[in-house]
């Protein structure tokens, strides 16, 4: 009797915290499209999203030496943050044999369009978001061209960024389930669940 009665009391209760809850609390506001345009900046591998510019590794490396170089290294292969230059014997992907084998730009990364993803969204980390989409293009290319993946000469834009064919790139597939809430099922679509989104983890 007494747990019928305590169950009774707390539903009466709930209920009228519920009837008394205003309906809106009056702390902030919806955000604006400059807002939202602002974070909605994701490159698919398909390049779709990719924006307007474009870059050669030749005005890359100041840029790299200046922003990155303390990070990465003179050449991005000493760290002591992520190594992000190096490609390995034949291209061979030996990481489940070889837990040391290093997680490059040229030896693991899937799609080239994420380089340029990566550093628009989270490149430097004491500001990201802080360079020009010219800049992230130059810096791209100085990484594509420092594993060889494209010439010296090369220069990148939204139209050749997707054609960079990566030794990585047949050893991922897309995630296409439809059975998660968040899932479109197209490869590249809104919802996507890549590795490459997730760089050198």
């Amino acid at each position: 009797m007494r747990a019928i009665c305590v169950a009774a009391a707390c539903a009466l209760g709930a209920a009228a915290l519920s009837a008394q809850a205003p309906a809106r609390f009056g702390i902030g506001r919806p955000a604006t499209p400059a807002e939202i345009a602002a974070l909605d900046i994701d490159v698919g591998p398909d390049g779709v999203g990719l924006p307007p510019g474009r870059g050669t590794a030749a005005d890359g490396a100041p840029i790299y030496a200046a922003r990155c170089a303390g990070c990465h290294g003179k050449t991005a292969k000493e760290g002591p943050n992520d190594v992000l230059v190096g490609r390995i014997p034949n291209d061979d992907f030996t990481f489940a044999r070889d837990p040391k084998a290093p997680k490059t730009i040229g030896s693991y990364w899937p799609y080239a369009t994420t380089v340029f993803d990566y550093i628009r969204r989270a490149m430097p980390p004491d500001k990201p978001g802080s360079l020009k989409d010219d800049e992230v293009y130059n810096l791209t290319a100085f990484l594509l061209a420092q594993n060889e993946l494209i010439p010296q000469d090369a220069v990148i834009d939204a139209a050749s960024l997707p054609k960079v064919k990566m030794p990585a790139r047949e050893h991922f597939k897309p995630d296409t389930r439809t059975d998660k809430p968040g899932r479109s099922g197209k490869a590249g679509g809104p919802g996507r669940s890549d590795p490459s989104r997730r760089p050198g983890k």
